[in-house]
């Protein structure tokens, strides 16, 4: 027997689709690390049955668990099919609900309608723990707040989805649950919409520390949406390619590994705690790259669960979206696959916020001959030149003119980032890094001292 099969707290084995899916399906939305139901696999003997026409199956499964279920489960709960064995299963993986109790809509928010996994049943929930968590509900969300401009458009959003089968109609707003219960705009529209308030900052910093800021671009002010693609872009610009020579061949691989830095960045952004306005941040090093994303852990969670990729997605309305637009794959899929290529060392927690930090690749230079930090023999006597070029302040323009370069980047990366590192040259406005008015400075040496 396949232990993977075998029913437990987390696992729940079907023959078959039946009336009492809602049920299973309240019970994981209840239980604080949700849960997976299997459908074409047999309980007691868990053999692999598979299912006829999975993609009927599929479109039957989402329609009971969005319409028999309140409050709404949209982004919190994926269906997908399986092949095992050469047969189709169909795979239900349903995260805790932030909105708990969760019932059937039918049956009210009472014991008949709630509905909490117990071992490897789902039991009927006592009243006591119905009131207590209906209590304790989540108010402060991006789904209930509303947002501070109701005048708002979302031509951005719709030419996202006009990429895709699905279609954004007349209702889009109510389907997509960006209206609160009055039919106000929520925060999540306001996130979502074409012009918002909200920013998120890339910075990068010449050295390990944050004294030597070089660059800071802000990427907002519109749909997070457009935002994410753009932050996506500008760190896959900053994922160079380094190489290293060994006595059989030439090896290439990225600053970060392209996989793990996708899902730390969508992670970051859809599960921030946006309830008090705060992005999050990233921070390019020399060394590393730090991401840091407002609230902690989620409620009830330790580190152990947190990193097993158990799943409780602190704003549902924006998973949702992500994941109409192929941005996001599976529910708790994301922090499993950092882990494929990180230790689990890469993460801080404190209350309030969860900082990742991505290490470099060690051992390897720059395809281009560049290595971080340093300026390579290859360049010194351009860079000595730069030096003294630069007695007086001078601007970028100037610099890459004086050496005869066009390529902006290649200068940066090269020449700029390397001698700022090293102390030798300093920026004239170092709290503005992107200032039109930046100069750059040679630092003169400090005259030695006598021999006390």
């Amino acid at each position: 027997m396949q232990k993977e099969w075998q029913e437990s707290n987390r696992i729940e084995l079907k023959r078959e689709l039946t009336d009492t899916l809602e049920k299973e399906v309240i019970a994981f939305l209840n239980y604080r690390d949700g849960g997976v139901i299997y459908i074409g696999i047999d309980d007691k003997t868990q053999e692999i049955i598979g299912v006829t026409d999975a993609d009927t199956l599929q479109l039957k499964i989402k329609d009971r668990i969005k319409n028999n279920i309140s409050p709404s489960t949209m982004g919190l709960f994926d269906v997908i099919a399986e092949t095992r064995d050469e047969k189709k299963i169909v795979k239900i993986t349903v995260a805790s609900g932030s909105e708990k109790p969760y019932y059937l809509s039918k049956m009210g928010m009472s014991a008949k309608g709630c509905y909490i996994r117990i071992g490897s049943a789902s039991e009927p929930m006592p009243v006591r723990m119905i009131e207590d968590l209906f209590a304790a509900r989540i108010r402060n969300s991006i789904g209930t707040i509303k947002s501070r401009k109701q005048t708002l458009s979302f031509e951005q959003l719709k030419i996202y989805y006009s990429e895709t089968p699905l279609k954004l109609n007349d209702q889009f707003a109510r389907n997509l649950e960006l209206l609160t219960e009055d039919g106000a705009y929520n925060y999540a529209a306001y996130l979502l919409s074409d012009v918002n308030g909200l920013s998120i900052k890339v910075a990068k910093y010449a050295g390990t520390d944050r004294v030597n800021l070089i660059e800071n671009e802000e990427y907002g002010y519109c749909s997070l949406v457009k935002a994410t693609k753009a932050v996506l872009e500008k760190l896959k610009v900053e994922n160079k390619t380094f190489a290293r020579i060994t006595p059989n061949r030439r090896e290439e691989r990225k600053l970060l590994n392209p996989a793990a830095l996708r899902e730390a960045v969508i992670n970051a952004i859809i599960h921030n705690n946006y309830s008090n306005e705060v992005p999050p941040k990233f921070e390019l090093f020399a060394d590393r790259l730090e991401i840091t994303s407002a609230g902690g852990l989620p409620s009830g969670f330790d580190e152990e669960e947190f990193f097993m990729g158990y799943s409780v997605p602190q704003n549902k309305e924006l998973m949702r979206v992500f994941r109409d637009l192929d941005m996001v794959e599976q529910l708790g899929s994301g922090v499993p696959r950092i882990l494929e290529h990180y230790p689990r060392s890469i993460y801080r927690f404190t209350p309030n916020f969860i900082r990742l930090v991505l290490p470099y690749t060690e051992g390897f230079e720059q395809a281009t001959g560049q290595v971080t930090g340093q300026v390579t023999g290859q360049v010194t006597d351009q860079a000595d030149e730069l030096l003294q070029f630069c007695a007086v302040p001078r601007s970028t323009k100037e610099m890459m003119q004086h050496l005869g370069l066009s390529h902006r980047e290649h200068f940066r990366d090269t020449f700029l980032l390397p001698l700022i590192a090293s102390g030798k040259l300093a920026p004239t406005i170092p709290d503005k890094p992107s200032s039109p008015n930046q100069r750059y400075i040679t630092v003169k040496p400090e005259a030695s001292k006598p021999n006390e």
